[in-house]
């Protein structure tokens, strides 16, 4: 204890730093909805080249911009486009590359025998495409220079619309509720501003926080188990929509191969002084990128708790954020906070066992961050959501923690089986969904991905209710509710009390249990994949600077309208339009709009229906005419205030004409908080079509506007949708959908899910209530899973059934952010 007084005045010091006078700040409106206070000092103010900042409304000189014919480094459009499809489209390998060549050549050669100067294919070899002249050398740690990664991130012009050169806060004018959206509007860039701004010198400055996260990871193709330790950056300016939805965001700067022979990787010294000396001179002194005086800042290390003990060289199962153990993170009133300080006095005061066994602090090693300024790696470590979370807490927490519940409450083990195949069925049978994953055989897959783990919570729920009990279901509740909350795109105060009232109840729920425990892939699977397997931590990370190199092409060629079409009809001077239609939605490249916009497909379904009697036979729909002639009156009459269940027949329009069926529509909305174009807008596909892949017919269902002032489910409806057609009438062409209404079951979402309940809507008659409505009125697909009960699903019941056999269901708000952010 003689330690913890000594200790104390360091943490009151750290709490209690005076912050810089504020008055000065200015105040933007945006709209009249939201107000933005900006950092008074450091202002991103524009510069010449020399660094003097310019007068109020100068314009800095024009960037040097190539010609639109310039192609370099590549000679024509047909190298570039080649390069682009056999190394990041296709991720084609260095010998089917080869022989792709070859064959190419000899088809050129035997097509122009007699030519002397033949033409050749625009690589001779998978070495002419790949090979630098450095890459035979040997290297411990493979590396790019970070500053220069830094500077094509703030040199992309892709970037220009989403891009923070202040640190701000910003509130809504209503309530005056502030509002936390992308890195720099958060307090931790304001407080920086703040000591940086200390030095006045730096006034006028634009501030970029480095983004740092690292992960070993183990990629096992063929030749076994290869470990190698990626070293990812990003910088905060960039909004989240950008690092979500665009590649050039976050780039790999660095790899280290890890031996299997290595015990204990927390005491390789040169990698931490690798990533010490990769940044620490820019942090001190400015530099001119783009006219603007660039002042770097080390932000935020993401990482799991694995690398957060090796970052913040503490002892294992012991918290990098205080003095507390595993066992007693909520529990220990002698808790300190770490910090550099407090790390700086016990090594001074204490011996390293002391550290060791009183703090959990490793005395013999230094956090790679301890001589940057303003740079503290208890501070700066932050969780990795995917592998903490989402696999961590629910794969290999709450997933077993049912597993181990059910073996101690059934009886036996064989009962446990039984039930938990039981729960299996649900999620087999759950309906398509566009982007949902499929679980043929339920959970019960032997190697996890993070990608699994998401696609699970999005269909658990609803498929162990009524096997365990309610505070079970409860706690899964609370969880999912928490990932969704923390990821949504833009937080406010309220967000911050739904977040926490979640965390309550997680912890409250969860002791049921006690009464009874997406860049790998891109940047070192895929890659390791495409290398030649021998020495590959080299081609790994060149492979992923030949990603970023053609993806900064492709935007450079795209601003200046040289890929426009495709290869082919450039050279013939033709214009076409390809569009792409899949099931996984897309993000779009349009501008934004804060509405749906939905479409039509442009496929004709020539084997379907072509009137409106025919489809009704088709659809099994007697009254279909009638509902037809009922939508038309409605689009004719839109001051006619009357119910058109009570037009005469005779007062109705009648149409005889073609019509144009289609199994598809597109629905393209605004949805920052899914994987989204920078701009953040997806494109989705609302499937209605009588057979699905061969398996079986798909009739998606929809949220339908019905309110627009109205926010959450009490402005939308939900119908199924069993066709798309269009027709023309005198001259005007209607997009139309023939749906089923569902009705809520009740005013409020299901109190243990939380998620609201619908059912397929009947008129008095008994009958289902069909409608025909205009695609305007939909917004985009919603997710249903039935509400399945305790009985057992037989197996003859398929994914295509599920919304025929079950009589009510759950409004999956868990299928997606936008959908959560819909149906909370």
């Amino acid at each position: 204890m003689w330690l913890l007084s000594s200790l104390g005045s360091f943490q009151a010091e750290n709490d209690g730093q005076d912050d810089l006078d504020q008055q000065w700040d200015e105040e933007l409106r945006m709209g009249g909805t939201l107000r933005r206070v900006l950092h008074p000092y450091l202002n991103g103010w524009p510069c010449d080249a020399q660094g003097n900042f310019l007068p109020p409304n100068a314009q800095p000189p024009p960037l040097h911009t190539a010609s639109n014919d310039d192609w370099t480094p590549y000679t024509d459009r047909t190298q570039f486009e080649t390069a682009d499809l056999l190394y990041r489209r296709t991720e084609m390998s260095v010998g089917q590359i080869d022989a792709l060549m070859d064959i190419w050549a000899a088809t050129l050669l035997e097509s122009d025998l007699n030519n002397p100067q033949r033409k050749m294919p625009p690589f001779a070899s998978a070495k002419h495409l790949h090979s630098p002249p450095w890459m035979d050398q040997t290297f411990d740690v493979w590396f790019r220079d970070p500053l220069t990664c830094i500077c094509d991130m703030l040199k992309n012009t892709d970037f220009k619309d989403s891009f923070d050169y202040v640190p701000y806060k910003e509130y809504c004018v209503d309530n005056n509720e502030r509002r936390y959206q992308d890195f720099m509007s958060g307090d931790w860039a304001w407080l920086h501003a703040d000591k940086i701004a200390k030095d006045p010198t730096t006034h006028g400055s634009t501030f970029v926080p480095v983004v740092l996260g690292s992960d070993k990871t183990t990629v096992s193709v063929a030749t076994g188990n290869n470990e190698y330790y990626p070293l990812y950056m990003s910088i905060g300016n960039v909004h989240n929509t950008v690092r979500r939805g665009h590649r050039d965001a976050v780039v790999v700067i660095g790899f280290l191969s890890i031996p299997k022979t290595t015990k204990e990787f927390s005491s390789d010294e040169e990698f931490r002084m690798f990533r010490r000396q990769l940044l620490k001179p820019a942090m001190k002194t400015s530099e001119i990128v783009h006219y603007n005086s660039i002042l770097y800042g080390l932000g935020p290390y993401i990482a799991d708790y694995e690398e957060q003990a090796l970052l913040a060289c503490i002892v294992r199962n012991w918290c990098a954020r205080c003095t507390a153990t595993r066992g007693m993170l909520d529990s220990d009133p002698d808790t300190l906070s770490h910090c550099q300080q407090v790390t700086e006095t016990l090594f001074q005061n204490a011996t390293l066992d002391e550290m060791w066994y009183e703090f959990g602090i490793v005395g013999n090693l230094v956090p790679f961050t301890n001589d940057f300024p303003r740079a503290d790696i208890h501070e700066l470590i932050a969780p990795d959501i995917l592998h903490q979370l989402i696999k961590g807490s629910f794969k290999d927490h709450l997933i077993d923690w049912v597993e181990k519940f059910l073996l101690l409450t059934s009886g036996s083990k064989r009962q446990a089986e039984h039930i938990m195949d039981d729960i299996d069925r649900p999620i087999a049978v759950v309906a398509p969904f566009t982007g949902l994953r499929r679980f043929p055989q339920g959970r019960g897959f032997k190697q996890w991905t993070g990608d699994d783990s998401k696609a699970l919570m999005k269909v658990y729920i609803a498929a162990i209710e009524g096997h365990v009990p309610d505070d079970i279901v409860r706690t899964f509740r609370a969880f999912t509710e928490f990932c969704y909350l923390v990821r949504q795109n833009t937080i406010t105060d309220s967000t911050l009390r739904d977040i926490n009232d979640a965390t309550q109840r997680f912890y409250r729920y969860r002791e049921v249990f006690k009464r009874v425990e997406n860049k790998h892939i891109t940047a070192v699977k895929k890659p390791y994949c495409q290398s030649n397997k021998h020495k590959a931590l080299g081609q790994m990370l060149i492979t992923n600077q030949r990603l970023d190199k053609l993806s900064a092409a492709h935007t450079d060629f795209a601003s200046h309208g040289m890929l426009n079409g495709t290869c082919l009809s450039s050279a013939l001077n033709l214009i076409t339009s390809v569009t792409a239609d899949n099931d996984d939605g897309e993000a779009d490249h349009g501008e934004i709009i804060l509405t749906a916009h939905v479409e039509l497909s442009r496929s004709r379904q020539l084997k379907r229906a072509r009137t409106i009697r025919a489809l009704a036979i088709e659809l099994s729909i007697p009254d279909l005419s009638i509902l037809f002639r009922r939508f038309l009156f409605e689009r004719l009459n839109p001051n006619d205030a009357r119910d058109t269940t009570t037009v005469p027949h005779f007062e109705l329009p009648c149409f005889d004409g073609p019509i144009s069926v289609v199994n598809s529509a597109s629905s393209r909305f605004y949805v920052p908080s899914d994987l989204s174009r920078s701009s953040g807008m997806h494109k989705e596909y609302i499937r209605s079509c009588p057979m699905w892949r061969g398996k079986g017919p798909r009739y998606d269902c929809v949220f339908i506007g019905m309110d627009a002032d109205t926010d959450g489910m009490e402005g939308y409806e939900i119908a199924r949708v069993f066709c798309f057609f269009s027709f023309v009438y005198k001259g005007v062409t209607y997009p139309c959908a023939v749906i089923r209404w569902f009705d809520k079951v009740d005013e409020e979402p299901d109190e243990l899910t939380g998620m609201w309940i619908v059912q397929p809507a009947t008129l008095p008659n008994h009958t289902p209530n069909y409608a025909i409505i205009h695609i305007n009125s939909i917004y985009r697909a919603v997710h249903l899973i039935p509400v399945y009960g305790t009985h057992p699903i037989p197996p003859e019941i398929k994914p295509h059934h599920s919304y025929d056999v079950f009589n009510s269901f759950y409004v999956n708000k868990y299928a997606d952010h936008h959908s959560f952010e819909i149906a909370s």
